[in-house]
This record gives C-alpha cells, sequence and structure tokens, in this order.
C-alpha cells in the first residue's frame, strides 16, 4: 500500500544532466554529458554517497561504480518540453510541459524592445547581442563605468541579462529596470526570464558578478504541483533560486541564497529540522551559473563531490515517512563546445528510510514524473507518471 507521507524534499544540481537526449541534434548538443564528460575529463570523480544511491547505475561514470544493493530508488528523466533552460526545467519538474519552447533571440532584441526599454529606464544600451556572462563584462564594463549605460545580453537561453556595476547604477534602479524588461518583453518579444547581473571591479580583467543577482520570471501557464499543494494548507519552501523560477507563484515560505551552494544547502539542512508539511525545493545554482557555463570542469567536479559529503547530513534528517528526490533540470557540459545550456537526461535518485532499496525507476519520459509522484505521496492523488508504487 502506497502510505501518504507529510514532507518531501526535492534537491536540483541545477545543470547536473547525465548525458544527451535523442533530440540533442535539433540543439546541437549531441556527445554532451554533464557528469559523465566531467569525471573523464578530470581522471575519475569520487562521489560515494550518490554512488550508493545509484547514480553509477544510471549512466557510466568514472570513478562512480555500479551498485548492486543501491540504498535508494534511482533513474533518468527526459525532457518533454522543447527547451533546455532553468525555468522551462523546473516547471516540468513541477507538472508542467511545455507544448511549446520560448523563443530565443541569436540577434539580440528588436530596435523596438530596445528602445522602449531605454525610454521608460532612462538609459542607453549597449551591446544587445548574445554573450558570456563574464566575457560581456571585460568589453563593456569600462564603457558603463564612463557612461552608465545598460549592458544588455542575452544567450542561446530565452533570456534578457542587465548587467550594472553596483558603483555605477544602484541595485534598486537595476531591479526595477528588470521589472521594466519583464513587463516589454512578456508584450513585444517574450523571454522565460529577466536576470539582473550586478557587479564590480575596476576595470577590464578583474570584474566579478556579486551575489545580488535576481531573477525575474513569468508565471508558469497553468498551475504547477506547488499550487496544489499550497491550496490544501501546505508547506512549499523555496530555497535558493526556486521562488524567482516559478515567479513566487505556490510558494508560501522562501530563503534565497547569497553566498554559494553550500549556504542552499545549510539552508536545506535548518528547514529538514522544522516541523514544516508538504515540499521542500531546493535549487543549488552554482553548479550551472559558476562552472558549467565558465567551462571549469575541474571546479564542477570539486562542486558535486562538495555537495556529495554533506548528502549523509541531508539523509539523517529525514523523518521516518520522509522522502528526499536528487535531480537536475538540463545540462550544462563544461566540456563542450560554447557556454550554453546542453539538452540531457537528468538524474533521478530517491532516498527515504522507509522506501524500498535498490529500485530501477528506469528511463522516465518527462521530469514531470516527479510531480506527479510528489503529488501523490503528499496528497493522495492518483496522477499519470508518478513512479510512487515503486517506491512502497
Amino acid at each position: 500500500m502506497i502510505p501518504k507521507i507529510e514532507r518531501a524534499t526535492i534537491v536540483v544540481l541545477d545543470s547536473a544532466g547525465v548525458g544527451y537526449l535523442p533530440d540533442a541534434e535539433e540543439f546541437g548538443d549531441v556527445g554532451s554529458n554533464t557528469i559523465g564528460n566531467i569525471a573523464k575529463h578530470c581522471g575519475g570523480i569520487e562521489l560515494p554517497n550518490m554512488q550508493k544511491l545509484g547514480l553509477g547505475n544510471i549512466i557510466d561514470i568514472e570513478g562512480v561504480k555500479p551498485e548492486n544493493n543501491a540504498n535508494g530508488a534511482y533513474g533518468k528523466a527526459a525532457e518533454a518540453s522543447k527547451g533546455k533552460d532553468t525555468t522551462t526545467g523546473h516547471w516540468e519538474i513541477a507538472g508542467v510541459k511545455l507544448e511549446k519552447a520560448f523563443p530565443t533571440y541569436t540577434n539580440g532584441f528588436s530596435e523596438e524592445t530596445i528602445k522602449l526599454f531605454e525610454e521608460r529606464t532612462g538609459r542607453k544600451v549597449m551591446a544587445n547581442k548574445p554573450a558570456s556572462g563574464t566575457a560581456i563584462l571585460d568589453e563593456y564594463g569600462d564603457e558603463q563605468m564612463k557612461t552608465g549605460n545598460w549592458i544588455v545580453y542575452t544567450s542561446a537561453d530565452p533570456v534578457f541579462q542587465i548587467a550594472a556595476h553596483e558603483e555605477v547604477i544602484p541595485l534598486e534602479e537595476l531591479y526595477k529596470a528588470c521589472e521594466i524588461a519583464l513587463e516589454i518583453c512578456s508584450e513585444h518579444e517574450p523571454v522565460a526570464r529577466v536576470i539582473a547581473r550586478p557587479y564590480l571591479g575596476s576595470g577590464k580583467g578583474n570584474f566579478t558578478r556579486t551575489a545580488n543577482r535576481h531573477d525575474y520570471s513569468v508565471t508558469p501557464p497553468k498551475p504547477t504541483v506547488l499550487d496544489r499543494l499550497k491550496e490544501n494548507k501546505l508547506d512549499v519552501i523555496g530555497i535558493g533560486k526556486t521562488k524567482d523560477i516559478f515567479a513566487g507563484q505556490g510558494i508560501t515560505d522562501s530563503r534565497g541564497t547569497n553566498k554559494d551552494n553550500v549556504d542552499g544547502i545549510e539552508k536545506t539542512l535548518v528547514a529538514l529540522e522544522e516541523d514544516s508539511k508538504g515540499l521542500i525545493f531546493t535549487n543549488l545554482v552554482d553548479f550551472d551559473m559558476v562552472y558549467g557555463h565558465r567551462r571549469n570542469p575541474e571546479g564542477y567536479k570539486d562542486a558535486l563531490e562538495e555537495f556529495d559529503k554533506y548528502l549523509p547530513q541531508i539523509q539523517e534528517k529525514l523523518k521516518e515517512d520522509e522522502i528526499l528526490i536528487l535531480t537536475a533540470d538540463h545540462g550544462c557540459d563544461p566540456t563542450y563546445k560554447g557556454t550554453d545550456h546542453t539538452r540531457e537526461y537528468i538524474p533521478v535518485m530517491v532516498y527515504g528510510k522507509n522506501i524500498k532499496q535498490n529500485v530501477n525507476l528506469g528511463t522516465r519520459t518527462t521530469f514531470a514524473d516527479i510531480a506527479a509522484t510528489i503529488e501523490e505521496l503528499l496528497l493522495g492523488n492518483k496522477v499519470e507518471g508518478s513512479f510512487a508504487k515503486d517506491l512502497y
């Protein structure tokens, strides 16, 4: 019999994909494999605690052996939505599949959009092109310090990004500009997110982005499992940028992180000690932002190993009737060409003190199976795609 549990925790290792999808050719991502290629590039990786959960049973990873008796359930999931961005991935994890992908802007945004943005913010725009977040600062940072213009750029993802030096343009003004940009884009050129990218530094070569990043997302097109949990008076605690990704929809308590992955892990540990009922939903963004996009496989490896060392603490804090789901939202293979996300399967690893062990969940056809499982276990609703029956 499938029990009704009181709390679940999802931890998204942002961008930790496990191999390219069958349709990866459409996205230019054939050959990508974030965790697998990092391990190969670095001569192996040590993830003993995720190994125990069955990570090495999902794909071949140098240094991570398959487990004959994994202490959890393991599998991988394909993305049904047409995209490989953070918003699309998280929305699908929460049960909303997008029939139509967000557009991307390979030539920058239209003159009309930029003109409206300039008029409403009172500052001119520089760049307006796809670019790496660090390279764009070296290219335009000095000029921004002289002129006070906005640095606007995009990527292979559907994002409108605004970089501003914190000592030239106040954070409050940058954040307001992001709200204006989201309004304009929603009417003229749809994006999934507008991202504030504040930075500091005195000149080319020493500009660094600060922890005051803020994401402004459009709302999901229909209710997610988060909304249904909230409607049923359950807690939905978003840690990291989770609230931003869902534009606050379905979140009852948000706890942002201003430092690094460890800050998000520690906030998750604190949340697990509390007497909440419902869902803890954590996003650990450093894997993607600090190591994936910057094509730093060694740093990514170290960050994965760091998380793995914390994993037993997370597991120990689970109550008897709770579950933990470790997953990702897309890939961002730091050994691959370019600096963008990669179209990959995501790992799905489940741990609970009362669930069956050594369960192979196979290859799920959608990330939304995670939402279906959460809904069945927390609300008792039978939803297509749920793998709750495999856990108990």
